[in-house]
């Protein structure tokens, strides 16, 4: 019985032991973006949906993972990567904003995101002019 104690007290302290340095307790993701802000410029209040894609790369030394991505309104819709990626690689999350029913003039909003890198939560920024009519001034071009 005394032999099964310390047979089982071993393999407590033995699984307990802190992981040697280069184990995967010590891979960490990170994330970065190309860029956090978008200025769409002119667009039309009419013209449909404009969207943007900003791109990011993991950073760390382990998998990243979109948890989530909020919009600040319903005009906003983020849409993002949804498996997992690998140190080094990249991944993005595209905002699309629909000026129909909006206000005329500059509009700024915002997409939260959220990680498994810990840390606070970061923000990503869509913003521009909203101008009468159909087509976007840039198009006209």
């Amino acid at each position: 019985m005394a032999a099964l104690a310390a047979a089982i007290a071993c393999t407590l302290l033995t699984a307990a032991k802190p992981a040697p340095d280069g184990s995967d307790s010590d891979k960490k993701p990170a994330i970065e973006f190309d860029s956090r802000v978008h200025d769409f410029g002119e667009i039309g209040a009419e013209a449909g949906p404009v969207t943007h894609t900003f791109t990011f790369t993991n950073t760390g030394t382990a998998p990243l993972i979109i948890v989530s991505a909020t919009a600040s309104c319903g005009c906003t819709r983020p849409v993002y990567t949804t498996s997992p990626v690998k140190p080094g690689k990249k991944g993005s999350i595209k905002v699309s904003y629909l000026p129909s029913g909006q206000p005329l003039g500059e509009f700024s909003k915002t997409v939260r995101v959220r990680t498994n890198a810990g840390g606070k939560r970061l923000t990503l920024q869509i913003g521009g002019v909203i101008v009468p009519g159909a087509v976007n001034p840039a198009q006209k071009k």
